[in-house]
C-alpha cells in the first residue's frame, strides 16, 4: 500500500453524527396528554359541574391559586433557559413578568372604563387626556402583541450592552437586579402613568365580557395551562436543537466555544430575549386571574422567588421548574396562613439547603432514588 492510498483512505472514513432525538419519549407523550386533559377536560368538570358539597368539587379559589402558580410555572421555565442550560443567573426576570403584567393591566383598565373615559386613577390625579404610550391600549390585538414586544426589546436592549461588554457571572446578576430596583422606583412614581403605588386594578372586563364569573375564570385557567405545556414543549425543542447544544456548551466552557468558531453573543442574546417574552406572557396571564397589578412584582423579592423556584425544583430539567414552582408556591400558600411570620425565614433556609444538599433539586432526588432501586431490582433479579 503506497502513500496516497493511505491518504484517501484516512480522508474518507465515515463519520458517525448523532442521531437526532425525538422531542419527548413514550412515557412523556403520555405524561404530557394527561397533564392536557386535567387542564382542559377535568378541572373544568370538577368546578363547573361538580357540586360543592362533593368532595370531588374544585373551589374557585383553588382555580385562581392553580391559575397563579402556573404563571409562576412559566417564569421559573423561562428562568430555566437562561440559567440552568446558558448558565447565565439573572435576578431581574421579575421586571420582565411586570412588564408584560402592565400591558395587559392597561388594556383591561380601558376595558373596565370604556374607551373614551380614562381610567381612575388618571381621574384622581386631575388628568385630561391619555399619556401617548397608551394609544394602543384599548386594542387587544395591539395588546397581544406587545405583551411580548416590551420585554423582549427591554431584553435586547440591555442583553446587547450587557453580553457586548462581556459581563458575566455575580456582575450580571447584580446588574439585573439594578435595573429591576430602578424600573420598580419609576413605575412608583405617580407622574409615570402607571398608577403609581397602587398600580392598576378593580378590572371587570376582558373582550366585552365579564371578567368576574366562574365560566371566564376557568377559561383563564385553561388557557393558562395549555399556556405552560406550549411553553415546555418550546423550551423542550429549544434545548434538544442545535441551538440549545450550544447554548449548554456555553454554560460549560464559554472560552471553548469561541475557540470552536462560534459566537456566543447571538446565542446568549437570543435565549436571553426569549426566556424574557415568556415572562411577558405569563404576566399577562397572571393580571386577569389575580385582579391587579403594581411594582411591587418587581421587587427584588420577586425576583429571586423566580431562582428559588427553578432552583428547588432543579435547573437544567425543564421539568424540575415547574415541580419547584407549584412546591414552593404550595408552601407559601398553606405557611403564609398558618404561620406567616415564619414564611421568609423558611424561603431562605430552603434556598440554603437546597445549594448545599440539593444541588440538583427536587428532580435530581428523585432520579437517584430512581436509579438506586432501580439497581437494586436488577442485583435481586440477578
Amino acid at each position: 500500500m503506497n502513500a496516497s492510498t493511505t491518504l484517501k483512505s484516512s480522508v474518507f472514513v465515515p463519520v458517525e453524527l448523532p442521531t437526532r432525538q425525538p422531542l419527548l419519549t413514550k412515557a412523556g407523550w403520555s405524561a404530557f396528554m394527561l397533564a392536557l386533559v386535567v387542564v382542559c377536560a377535568v378541572a373544568p368538570v370538577l368546578n363547573l359541574w361538580v357540586g360543592e358539597g362533593s368532595v370531588f368539587h374544585l373551589s374557585d379559589y383553588a382555580v385562581r391559586l392553580l391559575g397563579k402558580i402556573m404563571c409562576y410555572a412559566i417564569c421559573a421555565l423561562a428562568m430555566d433557559l437562561i440559567w440552568g442550560y446558558t448558565g447565565i443567573l439573572s435576578l431581574g426576570h421579575g421586571l420582565f413578568f411586570a412588564l408584560g403584567g402592565y400591558v395587559m393591566g392597561m388594556y383591561l383598565s380601558r376595558q373596565s372604563v370604556g374607551a373614551e373615559e380614562l381610567p381612575a386613577f388618571m381621574v384622581f390625579l386631575a388628568w385630561k387626556e391619555l399619556p401617548w404610550f397608551w394609544a394602543l391600549s384599548d386594542s387587544f390585538i395591539a395588546t397581544f402583541i406587545l405583551i411580548f414586544a416590551v420585554p423582549g426589546v427591554v431584553a435586547f436592549v440591555f442583553g446587547w450592552f450587557a453580553f457586548r461588554s462581556r459581563i458575566k457571572g455575580v456582575y450580571f446578576s447584580i446588574i439585573t437586579q439594578a435595573l429591576t430596583y430602578a424600573a420598580m422606583l419609576l413605575f412608583f412614581r405617580n407622574e409615570t402613568g402607571f398608577g403609581g403605588n397602587n398600580g392598576f386594578t378593580d378590572f371587570k372586563r376582558i373582550l366585552g365580557m365579564p371578567l368576574a364569573t366562574q365560566e371566564m375564570r376557568m377559561a383563564l385557567f385553561v388557557l393558562t395551562g395549555c399556556t405552560l405545556l406550549g411553553c415546555f414543549l418550546l423550551a423542550r425543542w429549544l434545548v434538544r436543537s442545535k441551538f440549545g447544544r450550544v447554548l449548554q456548551a456555553i454554560r460549560d466552557a464559554e472560552s471553548r466555544v469561541m475557540f470552536s468558531g462560534y459566537a456566543p453573543m447571538p446565542y446568549k442574546l437570543t435565549i436571553w430575549v426569549i426566556s424574557a417574552m415568556m415572562c411577558g406572557l405569563a404576566g399577562a396571564l397572571y393580571v386577569p386571574q389575580v385582579g391587579i397589578i403594581n411594582p411591587v412584582e418587581m421587587s427584588a423579592a420577586s425576583s429571586i422567588e423566580i431562582a428559588v423556584w427553578t432552583a428547588v425544583g432543579g435547573r437544567g430539567s425543564l421539568i424540575g421548574p415547574i415541580v419547584g414552582a407549584f412546591a414552593v408556591n404550595g408552601a407559601k400558600s398553606w405557611l403564609t396562613v398558618a404561620a406567616p411570620e415564619f414564611w421568609l425565614y423558611f424561603l431562605g433556609a430552603l434556598f440554603i439547603a437546597v445549594t448545599l444538599w440539593m444541588p440538583q433539586g427536587i428532580v435530581g432526588v428523585v432520579r437517584k432514588l430512581r436509579g438506586k432501586f432501580g439497581s437494586k431490582q436488577e442485583g435481586g433479579a440477578a
